[in-house]
């Protein structure tokens, strides 16, 4: 899952929690607005990996148990030290409420945005703000050392920015605007939306699986190729209304329910 904003991350979490299907997703991606300490402690208490995308890596601070002297190496990134007294004596005010997010009794935007409303003295919500200052530094530190670690969270959020430029071209052709009043008609516009999307990702997930098939039958397609294939382009898909329809002797007729594919193109001739 992907989000581009803490706001929108927490709405993922409810997402991740309360979809209701038989999806399960363990990794929750945000670019690097998106990653604030209480999403950090949160998703490590409901058993989800948050790998946020880190932009400017030289402003990133980290957060030690001990003096910064103790870690020389990395003393110009450490911010200061992780209060593990304010953490115990909290724990389990932090447990009910990963609980009470876990079992849906509130969900995780509105308790974030309760406890962000809370003067900053606010127990629960400190502790929360160094648990997560712990999670993030250990995942700077992965990040750091990682390298496919950069890559897969730079390729899934390449992903996301996929689909919403396809939902953007979908409604009504980057023109449309939600008017309605009520929560339950703009739920209602948003689910038309995403029906569309789903429609036009099944297609091309269907052709591309002929169009491999038909490749196959005359070369050798590597697995490792496929993993870069994505059905979230549009550009063959009409979306202005303008439709054009042959006429009746031009028709013909496709008992699999499938448009032909088009045919494979001759091979170049060798450079002598």
């Amino acid at each position: 899952m992907i989000a581009a904003t803490a706001s929108e991350a927490l709405h993922v979490l409810d997402g991740l929690l309360y979809h209701e299907s038989e999806v399960v997703s363990l990794r929750h991606h945000t670019d690097g607005g998106g990653d604030s300490d209480h999403v950090f402690a949160l998703c490590a208490l409901l058993g989800f990996q948050f790998a946020p995308r880190i932009p400017d890596l030289k402003s990133r601070r980290l957060y030690v148990f001990g003096k910064p002297s103790g870690y020389p190496t990395l003393e110009p990134l450490i911010g200061g030290r992780i209060n593990m007294a304010l953490i115990r004596a909290h724990w389990n005010d932090i447990l009910r409420v990963a609980a009470s997010i876990r079992t849906g009794t509130v969900t995780a935007s509105l308790i974030m945005r309760q406890l962000a409303s809370y003067p900053r003295q606010n127990g629960v919500a400190a502790a929360l703000r160094e648990l997560g200052r712990l999670e993030r530094t250990l995942f700077t530190l992965d990040w750091i050392e990682d390298r496919e670690l950069r890559r897969r969270t730079s390729r899934e959020l390449n992903k996301g920015e996929s689909r919403n430029s396809l939902a953007r071209a979908v409604f009504i052709h980057r023109l449309g605007e939600i008017r309605d009043r009520t929560y339950e008609n703009q739920q209602h516009r948003a689910s038309g939306l995403n029906l569309v999307i789903t429609a036009i990702v099944l297609w091309n997930t269907r052709y591309l699986n002929r169009a491999i098939a038909a490749l196959r039958a005359t070369e050798d397609v590597p697995e490792e190729l496929l993993a870069h294939l994505s059905p979230l382009g549009w550009e063959h898909v009409n979306l202005t209304g303008d439709y054009v329809w042959a006429s009746a002797d031009q028709a013909s007729e496709n008992p699999d329910g499938y448009k032909p594919l088009r045919p494979l193109p001759e091979a170049a001739p060798m450079a002598a």
